[in-house]
């Protein structure tokens, strides 16, 4: 019988028995957290509502305009309606208490579209701010200078307002709206909404995750290095061309997460929050800890409870303004402990409880995730951690801290270490299995090869390891070269791989799913502000004349397939047959048995092994023509099984022909 899933409580693990008064100590201080923010039970999602006192607001009787600065002594907007001067009808007045400082300003003050900053004064020194409430940024293109900029237009209209996401194995398609195109510039939602989404929805995903969504001065730090964290980046188009995108995706019945990047914080303190009062320590820690030296960037204080108030409201806000589905959680481990995770092999179950763990920072992703799914109980939430901290996307009522998924991996680095530091003929399948398989029973987690960190400049994706030079001029179908011809094998073989043992979702970077040539690099003066590896060759994917298009068919089809028999839903990979000599693996999903040899050169002309009952007929494999083989299986036949006794039991053998480096995939009929 099929394994079958089950997310038993956290402390069913006997090797997290000696910590169990750990995780009930963080758990209960995360509950007493909450207590303190709340008004009541279920009342958290009340507190993250600082978006709508904070910053610029339209009011019956004219505009309000909020900011907390404790440690400003004066504050006044400036901007092309007072010629960038300080002017007294736009001061601010301060409010007693806990450092907010307030203006309210005639109906007539400010109009849409007009461009605005903060001046700040404190004590030793002033300088110019965007607010940190601010909902649209934009930079101007001749000083490259940014400026916050009245945004009052007429409110989007969704046509699609009931979306809610479906109880689906997520299939996300990771996706950067800038370099989404094929032209050689920078992308827009439009374009994205127009061009891209058809792309995703015929592929066979369901999710699309969007990185660089929040505003980031830099272009080239692929969105990480964030500056405003209420302003979708303008560079891509206007907030209404986001809603629009999202509300298209949603019509096609796709989810739409975004990165959220609460880790760290780009440390400009003209365009950021670094030393946005003047002092280096209001939404950062102070000292040595506030900064990331490896990212350059500053490191939040999730202790403090005007910073939890700012990034508990963030999650909120995408939520509703912008009706995204949930969010993928950068830089989980940087954010779990005081080391960031930098030169640490987690080896020991005593590292995810000793004292270099950051509790304030997993007080705030439980908290994160309450908020999240009080707002939307259909919302997905997925960590990026590298750790294995246990527990984080374990259920809250578990003690965890409530992701729905974490991202596996170790997967991708199974794969890269394969291709890269062993020789075809040495892998270990009884490895790969290990990797592919190795999670937590009471987590759910996301399975990829290759995520945008392989594809980053300076590195390579799975394809471009495989087949280097050869990606650019041999790949037409019509000619034969053996590196290609292992380069495409060994793409689909570890897709496939790692798709049917996923724990419960799927990942892809978009393009690499037909083996996108090429690395990503964004315009920088080390490649002459260059647009050329910023985009996706679209063409290469619809040209049948080409490999690259029976890899983007290999993919779609293997997509379909797990979706029309819902493979991936309430079982788990059951391993049938693995050896190292013979290069085969061999395991059940759901309905269906997937086989594959990973010999160099030995194809089994009548390979045996035991399954279970039924009848056994062909799906699909990866040898097709249409995927880029050779045409060595036949398509759409049956398998004779012969009855076989096994330890005084009754066995069925399966007989089937199985050449080297291809996969089958079979369903079982009972």
């Amino acid at each position: 019988m099929p394994a079958t899933l089950r997310r038993p409580r956290l402390l069913d693990d006997p090797y997290l028995l000696p910590y169990a008064e750990i995780i009930r100590r963080r758990a209960e201080l995360a509950d007493r957290r909450e207590a303190d923010l709340s008004q009541g039970p279920g009342k958290l999602a009340e507190f993250a509502c600082a978006h709508e006192y904070y910053g610029l607001h339209r009011t019956d009787s004219g505009w309000v305009f909020r900011e907390w600065a404790p440690n400003a002594t004066a504050l006044w907007l400036v901007g092309d309606f007072s010629s960038w001067q300080c002017q007294e009808p736009f001061r601010l007045q301060r409010i007693p208490g806990r450092g907010v400082w307030e203006a309210h300003l005639a109906p007539d003050a400010v109009r849409h579209g007009q461009y605005y900053r903060l001046e700040m004064v404190w004590d030793g020194g002033r300088g110019e701010r965007i607010p940190a409430y601010a909902r649209r940024v934009v930079q101007n293109p001749e000083t490259l200078v940014f400026a916050a900029q009245v945004w009052d237009p007429e409110p989007y209209v969704w046509r699609n307002p009931d979306f809610r996401v479906p109880d689906r194995v997520p299939l996300i398609y990771e996706a950067h709206v800038g370099m989404a195109q094929e032209r050689e510039g920078v992308g827009g939602y439009t374009e994205f909404r127009e061009r891209i989404l058809p792309r995703i929805k015929r592929a066979g995903y369901n999710t699309v995750q969007l990185m660089a969504v929040m505003e980031h001065p830099y272009y080239g730090s692929f969105g990480y290095h964030v500056s405003s964290y209420f302003a979708c980046s303008s560079r891509f188009g206007t907030p209404e061309e986001l809603k629009a995108l999202v509300d298209a995706a949603h019509g096609e019945g796709l989810a739409v997460i975004m990165d959220i990047v609460h880790s760290h914080a780009v440390k400009n303190e003209r365009e950021g929050l670094s030393r946005f009062d003047g002092t280096l320590y209001q939404y950062f820690h102070d000292g040595l800890r506030g900064w990331h030296e490896a990212w350059d960037s500053r490191c939040f204080d999730y202790g403090k409870t005007d910073v939890l108030h700012f990034l508990l409201s963030n999650c909120r806000y995408w939520l509703d303004e912008f009706r995204f589905d949930g969010f993928r959680f950068d830089g989980v481990t940087s954010m779990l402990y005081l080391h960031h995770g930098l030169g640490v092999d987690f080896m020991d179950y005593s590292q995810y409880f000793d004292a270099t763990v950051d509790e304030d920072a997993w007080i705030y992703c439980r908290l994160a995730n309450r908020v999240i799914h009080q707002v939307r109980p259909d919302a997905m939430t997925v960590a990026e951690d590298v750790s294995g901290m246990p527990g984080l996307a374990a259920p809250l009522e578990d003690d965890g801290a409530g992701f729905d998924y974490r991202m596996a991996m170790g997967v991708p680095e199974c794969w890269f270490r394969l291709v890269r530091d062993v020789r075809d003929e040495d892998w270990s399948i009884g490895y790969l299995w290990h990797e592919l398989t190795n999670r937590r029973a009471d987590e759910r987690t996301v399975n990829y090869v290759e995520s945008h960190d392989q594809a980053l400049v300076g590195g390579k994706t799975l394809f471009f390891q495989l087949v280097d030079a050869a990606i650019y001029d041999a790949m037409l179908r019509s000619m034969r070269h053996l590196e290609v011809e292992r380069g495409v094998a060994l793409h689909k073989l570890a897709r496939l791989a790692t798709l049917a043992t996923a724990g419960h979702g799927y990942l892809n970077f978009m393009g690499n799913e037909f083996g996108h040539p090429e690395w990503i690099d964004f315009p920088r003066e080390g490649n002459g502000f260059s647009y050329r590896y910023a985009r996706r060759q679209w063409t290469l994917r619809d040209n049948p004349e080409l490999l690259y298009w029976c890899l983007g068919e290999f993919d779609a089809a293997m997509l379909e397939m797990v979706t029309r028999y819902r493979a991936l839903e309430g079982t788990l990979p059951r391993r049938l047959f693995v050896s190292d000599q013979k290069k085969i693996l061999v395991f059940e999903r759901g309905p269906l048995v997937f086989l594959f040899n990973f010999h160099t050169h030995t194809s089994v002309a009548d390979f045996k092994v035991l399954v279970p009952p039924g009848s056994y007929h062909w799906v699909m494999d990866s040898d097709e023509e249409r995927f880029g083989g050779q045409g060595r299986i036949a398509a759409g036949q049956s398998f004779a099984l012969i009855a076989e006794q096994r330890d005084r039991e009754l066995c069925q053998t399966l007989r089937v022909y199985l050449p080297c480096r291809t996969a089958m995939v079979l369903e079982r009929r009972i």
